[in-house]
């Protein structure tokens, strides 16, 4: 709570994560600040960055000096955002979730929120 909520890998992960993981989106530099309601690419270091994306639920500049560089805010809705559920924490397992996918989350972590829509607007 109060930190981020994160998503990114493909529901059916493999054969289609295996595709992706290898591949990276090269960092940009940090112009603005992981604020609330801010988008950024998780990464786990530079030249990091895939498919996985992170909104911010509180104000996170810590993310800054780490090179989380925001590229997008939620412009509405962040209030159904707030609401996502932080029952399951970090448990889920990234390397699982990409091999199996959704059949992972949906067998270990029921009732796990997921983003079903998403528009991008100018």
């Amino acid at each position: 709570p109060g930190f981020v909520a994160q998503w990114g890998i493909h529901a059916d992960g493999d054969p289609v994560m295996s595709r992706w993981r290898s591949a990276s989106i090269p960092d940009d530099p940090v112009r603005e600040s992981n604020v609330r309601g801010k988008l950024s690419f998780a990464m786990s270091g530079p030249s990091s960055r895939t498919t996985q994306v992170l909104v911010n639920l509180g104000d996170n500049q810590r993310l800054d000096a780490m090179g989380f560089a925001p590229f997008g805010e939620v412009a509405e809705g962040m209030d159904v955002v707030q609401k996502l559920s932080s029952k399951h924490g970090q448990r889920p397992d990234q390397p699982k979730i990409q091999i199996q996918g959704n059949a992972y989350l949906d067998r270990e972590f029921p009732g796990l929120d997921a983003i079903n829509k998403a528009e991008l607007s100018p």
